[in-house]
């Protein structure tokens, strides 16, 4: 496998944008092919009988925070691995960039076997926590049982992703991805509906099936790393390092703090979601048809975030390609020609994501919008903040691209703090007092998270310019 090499000064115009798509296009399908495992989930779910696919969907976005509030906040020690090998590939050392890889996924097997364990005992608790519904709370603890036993694999493979990541050999997660989705998809058929003999386990069946699908791709990750031992050498007892581990977690803990306040302070606005359904608010919650209660916000926000889900990681490919970019530049001290590297992602960002305007928020959010969901209760209640994510999308994409910039930089204390005065200073008082103080529903929830989507690139583009982070020494 040849190594990108982005040791020459490249010249703005047609041929920094190649470089930045040849980056990013492959983290781009592989993070897209990852994120379609929860797709596949939404779909299967909406094939239940109903009531059971509103509340399968409804349980689903509050156990995706909990397995991103630990596996994420793990998986966050990739921003330090990342930004470390980046540097020490554009030095020259290819053994320390190794060592690296080595302390990092150490660290993901050990940690997360705890937080495996600290999840399973806390997670009835969360889930009361943040769902209200009982029928949802239930379908909740079985899908989310099997996810947070997938947090090892889910933070190892990360770690793995991103010393390739760092030099630039960003294909490398996407054979991985593409045959665990693959796997993903043909398990989910077969035990959330019963096929070929196994028994119908409805969500908790889509939740096995991600838990096996990620450990295979954590397998063909560590088949990847064993390529390179010859010339970077990871596989050393000797690369332990509690120093180097040290390194690592003062650039990976901010930003797994930003995980923290991100997924906390989304469960909040999920839980004022849930709060419309409970208080039957413009005729959410409804039982004639099916006979049975059905979370039609919930599911509905489900189905929102979902599908915002795959712009946030395609916009967190760009974001990620810029990190590398950045970090190899500052690595061989060229702080301005990494400015113009953040500064190149942004504007062929806002371009590729400006299509997402058109085709997501005006010509054919009723088609996306009937994919995820069979009820009409279901799709009336999303199809204007579909329209409204559409339109915000190349702003999320500033937001992204910048914020993994920095983390790039090494500048990641500043994105922990920005993110926590945004979530807890705007989004989540204003989800509530915009959605159920003022009574205007889904609608006015999803109005606060545009603004706040607005903020957050606002304030990262402020930090970019001033050039701040371009004295950071890792």
């Amino acid at each position: 496998m040849e190594t990108l090499d982005l040791a020459a000064p490249i010249a703005l115009g047609l041929r920094r944008y190649q470089t930045i798509l040849r980056l990013a296009l492959p983290t781009m399908f592989a993070m897209l092919s990852q994120a379609v495992v929860n797709e596949i989930d939404v779909l299967y779910f909406s094939r239940l009988p109903c009531p059971d696919s509103s509340n399968a969907q409804a349980a689903l976005l509050p156990s995706l925070i909990l397995v991103w509030l630990f596996g994420g906040s793990l998986s966050a020690v990739s921003v330090g691995t990342q930004a470390l090998v980046a540097r020490r590939y554009a030095e020259g050392g290819r053994e320390r960039a190794g060592a690296v890889l080595a302390n990092a996924a150490f660290f993901c097997v050990a940690a997360g076997t705890v937080f495996s364990i600290v999840g399973l005992v806390l997670l009835p608790s969360l889930i009361r926590l943040m769902v209200g519904v009982p029928e949802v709370q239930s379908v909740a603890l079985s899908y989310t049982r099997w996810r947070l036993l997938g947090v090892v694999s889910m933070a190892a493979t990360m770690a793995i992703k991103a010393f390739f990541d760092g030099i630039g050999k960003t294909h490398v997660h996407l054979v991985a991805s593409i045959v665990m989705n693959v796997t993903n998809a043909l398990l989910c058929w077969i035990f959330i509906f019963g096929h070929l003999g196994a028994p119908p386990m409805g969500a908790a069946g889509a939740g096995l099936s991600a838990f096996i699908a990620t450990w295979i791709g954590l397998f063909i990750m560590v088949g990847f790393a064993s390529l390179t031992r010859g010339e970077y050498r990871p596989a050393r007892w000797s690369n332990l390092s509690a120093k180097l581990t040290g390194s690592i977690l003062r650039l990976s803990i901010p930003a797994a703090v930003a995980t923290v306040v991100m997924m906390v302070g989304f469960g909040l606005f999920t839980r004022t979601v849930g709060q419309l359904d409970l208080q039957g608010a413009t005729a959410t919650t409804i039982a004639g048809r099916c006979g049975k209660v059905e979370a039609v916000n919930s599911a509905a926000n489900t189905d929102i975030v979902e599908l915002l889900q795959l712009t946030f990681t395609a916009c967190m490919s760009f974001g990620t390609a810029t990190a590398t970019l950045i970090g190899q530049s500052l690595g061989r001290r060229e702080p301005e020609e990494a400015q113009r590297w953040g500064w190149a992602s942004v504007r062929l960002g806002v371009v590729v994501f400006g299509v997402v305007v058109v085709l997501e928020g005006i010509f054919f959010t009723d088609q996306v919008v009937a994919l995820f969901s069979n009820s009409m209760a279901v799709r009336d209640a999303a199809t204007f903040p579909m329209h409204l994510m559409g339109v915000v999308t190349p702003i999320i994409a500033v937001a992204m691209i910048l914020s993994e910039g920095l983390f790039g930089a090494g500048d990641t204390k500043f994105v922990a703090f920005a993110q926590f005065g945004l979530v807890f200073g705007w989004l989540v008082p204003a989800a509530y007092s915009l959605g159920v103080r003022l009574h205007m529903s889904l609608n006015g929830i999803w109005i606060a998270a545009f603004i706040y989507m607005c903020l957050a690139a606002a304030v990262m583009s402020a930090k970019f310019a001033s050039g701040s982070w371009k004295s950071i020494r890792l």
